[in-house]
């Protein structure tokens, strides 16, 4: 596997996000995209005529194909697991977008087989690897808040159907705002406080159907599937304490997308599913400083994770946005969701994040 220094990526799923992440991922010399694929052909050609992949084929034939080392596994979260597994069956390495699958139960199938083949497995949300989030990894590291306390976490709109002319698998179980957005928050959370022992939650739905706002469907209505808003309280296995809100029903807000508290100062950085600023610091004594500006393309981008997989793959060290990152955030994702199902209570996290 892996030839000329480069890996080899064949793209599974060739919907809304697959432009950015073919986009992100040319000129980068570990990964080469030789093929992709779809559950329709015409939207799979489509693609690889919009962005110079040279090969489209059936989903099958792309699994089994010699000249792919890598999958990358764009379907929507149901089919997460089923299609991570069967390129895992057929000796790939596997990068899926977020989440690693939508239950505990698969996402552990999903490591066990990897581990079973001695293969990788990499998830996305990969924004914890850019410049905002590292800033605000630094800081907690150097003491610049002293010791970190609490945080406060927000993703608060109306919903994807503003702007997604396909919207509906994200009303699905297994999305809505908690998975669809959670993953990157809880991601960053992690890799900023570490572990999470314990959650409690709450949801609700504002209504039953959604309308498709965009795109040749605009004006169609769906039905609402899981929770729209979901509130959660986090407690870190240091202790620290945390709060994170996801929602598609709030129309506005003005409510700070991250804060990190510690017993000397105060981070307010961006929200979580970005990869720039702005970060701001109050430490001791001073008022808060402008530590990264505001956002900018070069902070980051889709596909980070990939990428450093890759390298990963080529050098035989960790990868960052590993498979053990992602199950440890599936299983809070799926405890909050539980937990809010069962109107209310606390429930404690079994797994813990590995070294990476």
């Amino acid at each position: 596997m892996a030839v000329d220094g480069t890996v080899r990526v064949g793209l599974v799923g060739c919907g809304n996000v697959s432009s950015r992440y073919l986009a992100n991922l040319a000129g980068q010399p570990a990964v080469t995209v030789v093929a992709c694929a779809d559950a329709d052909p015409a939207r799979a050609r489509a693609l690889a005529s919009a962005h110079g992949v040279p090969q489209v084929c059936p989903v099958d034939e792309l699994l089994a194909h010699p000249d792919v080392d890598l999958v990358l596994n764009l379907t929507p979260p149901r089919a997460h697991a089923e299609l991570t597994l069967r390129a895992l069956a057929q000796d790939k390495h596997v990068y899926t977008e977020k989440p690693l699958a939508t239950t505990m139960a698969d996402g552990r199938r999903v490591l066990e087989a990897a581990r079973a083949r001695s293969l990788r497995v990499g998830t996305a949300p990969d924004t914890f690897l850019g410049v905002g989030p590292q800033t605000c990894a630094t800081l907690v590291a150097q003491g610049a808040i002293g010791t970190p306390t609490s945080v406060n976490a927000a993703m608060m709109n109306p919903g994807p159907e503003r702007f997604h002319p396909e919207p509906e698998f994200l009303y699905q179980e297994g999305a809505g705002p908690l998975f669809d957005i959670g993953p990157y928050y809880l991601t960053v959370l992690t890799a900023l406080m570490g572990s999470v022992a314990r959650v409690g939650a709450l949801g609700a739905s504002a209504r039953p159907e959604r309308v498709v706002s965009v795109g040749p469907r605009a004006g169609s209505t769906f039905p609402v599937e899981t929770f729209t808003h979901v509130n959660s309280v986090l407690e870190f296995a240091s202790g620290a304490l945390g709060m994170l809100v996801t929602s598609f029903d709030v129309a506005a807000t003005r409510t700070p997308p991250l804060e990190i508290h510690g017993t000397e100062g105060t981070i307010v950085a961006a929200q979580a599913n970005s990869w720039g600023g702005p970060v701001l610091l109050k430490g001791p004594g001073t008022d808060f400083v402008e530590v990264v500006p505001g956002p900018r393309d070069s902070d980051g981008f889709m596909g980070m994770g990939l990428v450093d997989m890759a390298e990963a793959i080529l050098t035989g060290r960790p990868a960052l946005a590993s498979g053990a990152r992602g199950l440890h955030v599936l299983d809070v994702l799926t405890a909050i969701a539980a937990t809010a199902r069962d109107g209310g209570g606390f429930t404690t996290i079994d797994s813990a994040l590995e070294a990476e």
